[in-house]
């Protein structure tokens, strides 16, 4: 029998980490050493506080039952979290957990859209912010995010063509600030505007907030649901991943409009149990533990950073710094165009070191590359030492 999938899958080729993966593999594979800068996956470990609290909890038999709910102690952590870290006030009706704000995005247009539904999402953006709402059978329209405008959305444009009372009225918008992958954070203007335009045009937006911890320069990471009217007109994705090193645990939480946390959390309710109870007392721990080891992890950061973009432009290969999340964004050489790929490719054929090619994040991205600040400061001199007398600059 001849099996035929869904024509969905025919928009979903191979991950670019995974290509980058297998070109990794292959230099490896001739003796040489690699240096990857591609994957966003923290090098860092997680505090051992956290990790005490799996590993008891893990030893504990009545924890490997479903758990169906969050923890209520879990629930409390997060609202005491958002009211000393953002000044918000929540309830736990306006809080639930999700399998990481990756599976959050991935599945929440399932309980907001219909068929034919418009979603505005950001280019250059993360790939999940497209692939998500295409799950619930959305009309994907991207918005432009230009270096000229300061990488935001022109929210006058948008309401013009999508706006409430268009013949294309959109009905969610997504945004992320800092931003992955232009390293972009936004002024406290933008949220002020945006809060009353979603109003103004019925637009929902859904916030993905997991950088908010590793901002640079001074900066103060902020939630949306900082700035006032925002449970009227938004929901955010919180995560644990970056600023705690939770990563494969995979724990984060959606929080914000009561209706749309609970029609998502009645969506989940039919699909899952539960997060896995250990994990969530990892949580725990991360939530309610001392905030040190965050704050010293996003100075480090910025020390990578620093050496990175300094470094580069000190080559001639010129890198605006990055702003905030835990990588660098920059346009590549000249002389390459806009070849994104065969930059990439060359680069790690004659140096060993991998990063990311732009257009993976959408049309605009096109002529980019995203660096992951994954490596300490010797590592990224070492690396730069070899670019430089490789000559590819």
């Amino acid at each position: 029998m001849q099996i035929r999938t869904a024509k969905r899958m025919e928009d979903y080729e191979e991950g670019i980490f995974q290509v980058l993966n297998e070109q990794k593999q292959r230099v490896e594979a001739q003796g040489r050493k690699v240096y990857n800068f591609s994957v966003g996956t923290p090098d860092f470990k997680p505090a051992r506080h956290i990790m005490d609290a799996v590993v008891e909890a893990a030893g504990r038999p009545e924890n490997y039952r479903y758990s169906l709910t969050d923890l209520p102690q879990l629930v409390q952590a997060l609202i005491d979290r958002y009211r000393v870290r953002y000044q918000v006030e929540l309830v736990p009706e306006e809080i639930m957990s999700v399998y990481g704000s990756q599976e959050g995005i991935t599945h929440i247009g399932l309980s907001i859209l219909d068929p034919g539904d418009i979603v505005l999402v950001p280019d250059p953006g993360y790939p999940i912010f497209a692939i998500g709402p295409t799950l619930a059978e959305a009309e994907l329209v991207t918005y432009e995010l230009t270096e000229e405008g300061d990488y935001l959305p022109d929210l006058e444009a948008i309401a013009a063509v999508y706006g409430r009372g268009k013949k294309r009225h959109a009905k969610m918008m997504i945004v992320s600030y800092p931003l992955n992958p232009v390293c972009k954070a936004a002024p406290d203007s933008f949220y002020q505007r945006l809060i009353p335009w979603a109003e103004e045009n019925e637009i929902l937006i859904v916030h993905d907030n997991a950088y908010s911890d590793i901002i640079y320069d001074g900066r103060v990471g902020r939630s949306i649901l900082s700035f006032e009217g925002a449970k009227e007109v938004a929901v955010e994705f919180y995560s644990l991943s970056k600023s705690y090193n939770y990563t494969g645990a995979r724990m984060g939480f959606l929080v914000g409009n009561r209706t749309v946390v609970q029609s998502f959390k009645r969506l989940r309710s039919q699909i899952d149990y539960g997060t896995f109870l250990p994990v969530q007392y990892g949580a725990l721990a991360a939530l309610t533990g001392p905030d040190d080891g965050v704050k010293e992890q996003c100075r480090e950061y910025e020390r990578r950073r620093d050496a990175l973009c300094g470094g580069f432009t000190s080559l001639g290969w010129p890198f605006e710094p990055s702003e905030g999340t835990m990588f660098a964004w920059s346009r590549i050489p000249a002389r390459y165009g806009e070849d994104d790929v065969r930059f990439v490719t060359e680069l790690l054929e004659r140096t060993g070191v991998l990063c990311t090619p732009g257009s993976s994040f959408g049309p605009l991205g096109k002529g980019h590359v995203r660096f992951a600040l994954v490596l300490p400061v010797e590592e990224i001199r070492e690396a730069l030492e070899i670019v430089a007398d490789s000559g590819i600059l």
